[in-house]
């Protein structure tokens, strides 16, 4: 269990605290209107992915005895995740430019997370084999795995929100920017656990 509830921690603060659209709305928020606005937009992941998590399980049941497609995927999301590392790494300070609109923040935030495709891609690749590796192992694991992933995830882009309302030079400080590195590091290193997974499938290991 204090593997999945790890391992969920270090995917939650990763995907929370990178560039990407959700997070760059999240901050937009923020800054054009109030803090509240920015949270609502980072409450949008546990509105979308419900579908996409149980659409992807649904997928590698149906897979659990083709190894060498697992074994594929498992090799795809170890990837994913190293480019992920490779891109916190190299992260830089966020730039924004702000625009008049209205507040329709979680609306807003909805619609961004299901056109942005790599919620799709983490839950396909990465997400749903680990959530199904859980599961054989606990039910506890499973949900450690998913509460850390999704607690952390959400949870780390309100604390951006309040920080950058408080203060916003927060996002081109080095805080920010030396979390990221040491997220990506640890995602690397993830990275080739799955890699190990993907190879014990395919029977190389």
């Amino acid at each position: 269990m204090i593997n999945f509830l790890t391992i969920g921690t270090i995917l939650g603060l990763s995907a929370g605290f990178a560039p990407g659209p959700l997070l760059t709305l999240v901050i937009h928020e923020t800054l054009q209107h109030d803090i509240k606005s920015g949270i609502k937009v980072a409450l949008a992941p546990i509105i979308t992915d419900l579908p996409i998590i149980i659409f992807t399980l649904f997928i590698l049941a149906e897979l659990e005895n083709f190894h060498n497609i697992l074994g594929i995927i498992s090799l795809t999301g170890g990837f994913f995740i190293l480019f992920m590392g490779y891109e916190s790494i190299r992260t830089q300070r966020v730039k924004l430019k702000l625009q008049e609109t209205k507040p329709k923040s979680l609306r807003k935030g909805i619609i961004a997370n299901i056109l942005n495709p790599h919620p799709y891609l983490f839950w396909f690749s990465v997400g749903a084999p680990l959530m199904t590796k859980a599961m054989h192992q606990n039910l506890i694991s499973s949900l450690a795995f998913i509460s850390s992933f999704y607690a952390l995830l959400v949870g780390s882009k309100i604390l951006l929100a309040i920080l950058v309302g408080k203060s916003k030079s927060f996002l081109v400080g080095n805080i920010y920017i030396y979390t990221m590195r040491f997220l990506g590091l640890a995602l690397c290193v993830l990275a080739f656990t799955l890699f190990q997974d993907g190879l014990k499938f395919l029977e190389i290991l």
